[in-house]
């Protein structure tokens, strides 16, 4: 497994930025406290970790997984970022409201269609398996630990039902594309999942 330089930066830079998005869209106070001069660095500093080590680590992996399968079957893989849709992002949350698709592994060579569609779900179920090491986090962890386990459960919980939606560039395309029964197995827990967090977790 290698990384050029270039995927690297785009890896980081990704990670940043929707760090940054999702901490404004989260908690929307620290807008209006930066835009006053009233917060305090440490308090901006703390909401970005939690979000890098939430949602960041979500993206991240997510990401990654994709890259390890194809890579494993062969494939030329990397992470480009969408640096245009990352400004978005950061500027849809400090609106009010969030837009992200930070960029995707692109990745080329002979592939099958069962190869393509194990690729797309490695997204989707590794984040399902992070979901999992955030639970104890959220149901025993005290004041700052469980809010990290509160929200990696959620955004895992959520990018992983979203990612099985079978539409456009999403990983549920291609995994229905590969097997129907997969992709009802998958999808129909990972999107009650995601509903569940939504409603009942929230972010």
């Amino acid at each position: 497994m290698s990384f050029s330089r270039r995927e690297l930066r785009d890896l980081g830079i990704a990670w940043l930025a929707l760090g940054v998005a999702f901490m404004l869209f989260i908690d929307r106070s620290l807008v209006d406290a930066v835009a006053r001069g009233s917060v305090a660095p440490s308090t901006l500093a703390l909401a970005l970790a939690v979000s890098l080590a939430t949602v960041g680590v979500a993206f991240l992996l997510h990401e990654l997984a994709h890259k390890v399968v194809a890579v494993r079957f062969g494939q030329i893989a990397a992470f480009k970022a969408d640096y245009g849709m990352l400004f978005l992002a950061v500027m849809s949350a400090l609106a009010g409201f969030l837009f992200a698709a930070p960029g995707a592994v692109v990745h080329r060579g002979r592939i099958t269609a069962r190869e393509n569609g194990l690729i797309a779900l490695a997204g989707p179920v590794t984040n399902v398996g992070l979901a999992a090491v955030f639970l104890p986090l959220f149901l025993f962890g005290p004041g700052l630990v469980g809010l990290v386990g509160q929200r990696g459960l959620s955004i895992n919980l959520l990018l992983a039902g979203f990612n099985m939606i079978p539409f456009g560039p999403l990983d549920g395309r291609k995994v229905l594309g590969w097997s129907k029964p997969v992709y009802v197995a998958v999808a129909i827990p990972t999107v009650l999942l995601a509903l569940y967090a939504l409603v009942g977790l929230g972010i």
